[in-house]
């Protein structure tokens, strides 16, 4: 039975989890998306939910609890300055798991965590990808003649 276990440990020593805890969150509002097990997803999704209900309310006091569990203050602006303001409708429920499936070394289910209100920037990634395909398309004729003119020498 689960009866009065408050949370999980993840099978870490106290100050490995809040290590843990500390940096899975940072990267969560500085991504606003991250790839990880299950289990830390749901412990992380915890923290993280916390800290944006205290985030909704911009006081010092709030800065101060938020900033004393993150470790960059530039996330704690993004946080109460972009993201808090985006959540300030909803009531709770700011991240969502989506399941990956198995990983194939360790067979540990891996999902994402993300931000409910994340967008995935599709076009962005179609024009990183043209310009890549155009970039490799002009360095070989450059090689060639390159090496055309090392073997006329």
């Amino acid at each position: 039975m689960k009866h009065r276990k408050g949370f999980n440990t993840l099978n870490r020593m106290s100050a490995h989890r809040k290590a843990l805890h500390r940096n899975m969150v940072t990267s969560l509002f500085n991504k606003e998306r991250i790839k990880t097990t299950k289990t830390k997803a749901f412990a992380i999704r915890r923290t993280a939910e916390k800290m944006i209900t205290r985030a909704k309310e911009d006081t010092v006091h709030n800065r101060r609890i938020v900033s004393s569990r993150l470790y960059d203050e530039g996330i704690v602006a993004k946080l109460f300055n972009n993201i808090a303001p985006r959540m300030k409708d909803r009531k709770g429920g700011y991240t969502r798991i989506i399941k990956l499936g198995e990983r194939k070394g360790d067979a540990a289910e891996v999902v994402i965590l993300e931000l409910v209100d994340y967008k995935l920037d599709t076009a962005d990634a179609k024009v990183k990808s043209k310009k890549g395909a155009q970039s490799k398309g002009s360095s070989p004729s450059k090689e060639s003649s390159t090496k055309g003119e090392n073997k006329g020498k």
